[in-house]
């Protein structure tokens, strides 16, 4: 249930970052506006993002997962449907910029929800379950935004997905608990198993911990911090395309008509969710079956990593649209491979702070999807699509290199002490 929720959330947030690029073309039309100012507005989104993702990383941490994920569902479904109400670039700016900021903390609190409800042996499998759903999300995106556009204009779009959010976060308020201690229809045999231990006793309510204090320096000075931000920075990268300027790529660049875009749109993104599972799933097993988890988390993100680069060369090249749509496919089954060992490490490393580890590593994600809208607006405004993607596939294979020797899934990055205390729930809620 909790599992659901989660990846319900995935796929609501990522409706509302991904319904612009579907309606980017009549939004440039209306207001007049060229590849580089679009590309302005793509990475707007990210930009705010990148700025929110370590305060509400360390509000998920210090006042939980419930109150924190309902405040911020509420403020990004309201900014997604201002989007709506655009008038001009400095107004879609403006939206998109609010945007941002209420999705920062997304992601990073919803990690340590999962984190407080899920065992080790599982992290993997259900951060490339609910990352699925966000493929699911942009998959589905331009199949339901095209009908509303057509339907109703392209202003719709944002109003109806906006609401979304609404009604997620009342359900999410009213059945999720910060512990699993709190929930009524968690039994004993079932704590026992999401903490790691054979026998749990009596089910008593219990106060939370003191909350220690971020310990910032020792997070911000672990080389293995900034391994984990350089990769994912390298594999948002890559992914981003597919939020910005893939619906403009199929529609300008291979010629798809409008009315085949929602099904041509949604091939990538559909085999991107098998991907997602795949890569959490496997990477579990080898580590229940090895009991490394060093090499259950890099022998799936290194080479996946690399061979999604090297997909991005023919099709770039390939003078065939359905050969280029085969291949981005496949590139981004990859890429997405990455996803879930790459949050599952941070919250091995992370402990009871995996909110804060996993928001900065997010936070290097955004800044590198920040920087691949306006790359690929700069070149297609020169006239090359070729460009930006033999650039992608040069930083995803950099990424996997930083995968297969750098990160280590075993060492803490916030002080080897904080490891025995990773299940510490957050401060009560007043």
């Amino acid at each position: 249930m909790i599992l659901s929720l989660m990846s319900l959330m995935y796929l609501v947030t990522y409706m509302d970052r991904g319904n612009i690029s579907v309606a980017a073309p009549q939004i440039a039309h209306q207001f007049g506006l060229n590849a580089t100012e679009m590309g302005i507005v793509f990475s707007a989104f990210v930009w705010t993002y990148a700025i929110g993702q370590v305060p509400s990383g360390w509000f998920g941490d210090r006042f939980g997962p419930r109150t924190v994920l309902t405040v911020v569902m509420v403020w990004w479904a309201i900014a997604s449907g201002s989007t709506g109400l655009a008038v001009g670039f400095a107004s879609l700016l403006a939206a998109r910029l609010v945007l941002g900021l209420g999705e920062a903390g997304a992601i990073p609190v919803a990690t340590r929800g999962m984190q407080l409800w899920f065992p080790k042996s599982e992290r993997g499998r259900i951060q490339g379950i609910s990352n699925g759903a966000t493929r699911l999300a942009v998959a589905i995106t331009p199949l339901v935004a095209v009908g509303i556009m057509s339907a109703f204009g392209w202003r719709s779009i944002f109003y109806i997905f906006g609401s979304l959010g609404v009604i997620w976060a009342i359900a999410f308020h009213w059945i999720y608990r910060n512990r699993p201690e709190e929930h009524k229809r968690v039994n004993r045999a079932e704590l026992a198993y999401i903490r790691g231990i054979q026998a749990y006793g009596t089910m008593v309510q219990r106060d939370a911990p003191t909350r220690p204090k971020t310990p910032w320096k020792i997070i911000l000075g672990s080389p293995n911090m900034w391994f984990m931000m350089i990769a994912y920075g390298c594999y948002f990268f890559g992914t981003y395309f597919f939020l910005s300027w893939y619906p403009t790529y199929l529609e300008v660049s291979r010629h798809f008509s409008l009315k085949s875009l929602g099904f041509v749109a949604s091939i990538p993104l559909l085999v991107a969710v098998v991907g997602n599972v795949a890569g959490g799933t496997l990477s579990d097993w080898v580590y229940r079956t090895t009991g490394r988890l060093k090499f259950s988390r890099r022998v799936v993100a290194a080479p996946a990593m690399l061979i999604a680069g090297v997909f991005l060369i023919p099709t770039g090249l390939s003078q065939s649209p359905w050969a280029a749509v085969l291949c981005l496919a496949l590139s981004f089954f990859f890429l997405d491979m990455v996803f879930g060992p790459s949050w599952a490490v941070a919250m091995d490393v992370g402990g009871e702070f995996s909110g804060t580890v996993s928001s900065i590593m997010n936070l290097a994600g955004a800044i590198g999807a920040s920087a691949s809208p306006i790359l690929f607006g700069f070149f297609v405004q020169r006239g090359s699509w070729v460009v930006p993607f033999l650039v992608t596939a040069g930083l995803l294979a950099c990424g996997a290199l930083v995968w297969a020797f750098l990160i280590d899934p075993e060492k803490s990055v916030v002080g080897e002490t904080r490891q025995t205390t990773e299940t510490a729930a957050p401060k009560q809620e007043s």
